[in-house]
């Protein structure tokens, strides 16, 4: 139960950020990127959600096809927080195996594209993540959520960086699938 605690109490609100998270599984993909929604809606909530994407696997021909969304929220949690507090252990409920393969088959794969106004350069963290500028499956559905969002060090917007994958091959919208 929540409670209201006084303004003089209150600990001072972390700076709330908007948030582009990607989604993407290749194991039963449709029941664990809706279980992913509906975890992440309850304990984040979701603004916007995009078009689903099916695109070929990268780097393991055979496996099966992956579908691919995106979504946008608004947090005051630190990527690193949301990370390993909240998206972690999600992928783990879900039945995530990480393995020394980046490319293996997955239940579900989240990953925190964007975070507005923050640049990191980790080894367990990247933003925004580089492959927004060269993989088709990340840029499309991050457009479909946040179209003006401006790539902090590339100054395009993601409706600008998506257009350059208007005809790739390999990835596709599927209109046919719909998220509640």
């Amino acid at each position: 139960m929540k409670t209201d605690r006084s303004a003089a109490t209150r600990e001072p609100a972390a700076v709330r950020r908007t948030v582009l998270l990607a989604l993407g599984s290749n194991i039963e993909p449709e029941r664990h990127i809706l279980a992913a929604l509906d975890a992440l809606d309850e304990v984040l909530g979701i603004e916007a959600l995009s078009a689903i994407y099916e695109a070929d696997p990268v780097g393991s021909p055979g496996t099966p096809r992956f579908l691919n969304a995106a979504l946008r929220l608004t947090t005051g949690r630190s990527p690193r927080a949301l990370k390993f507090d909240v998206i972690r252990p999600l992928e783990r409920r879900l039945g995530r195996r990480r393995t020394s393969d980046p490319n293996a088959p997955r239940s579900i794969d989240i990953d925190i594209a964007a975070v507005e106004g923050l640049i990191v350069d980790r080894h367990d963290l990247r933003l925004p993540d580089p492959e927004i500028l060269t993989r088709a499956y990340l840029a499309l559905p991050l457009a479909d959520v946040a179209p003006g969002f401006r790539h902090p060090t590339e100054g395009l917007t993601l409706g600008e960086i998506a257009a350059r994958f208007s005809d790739e091959p390999g990835v596709r919208r599927r209109d046919d699938v719909r998220w509640p």
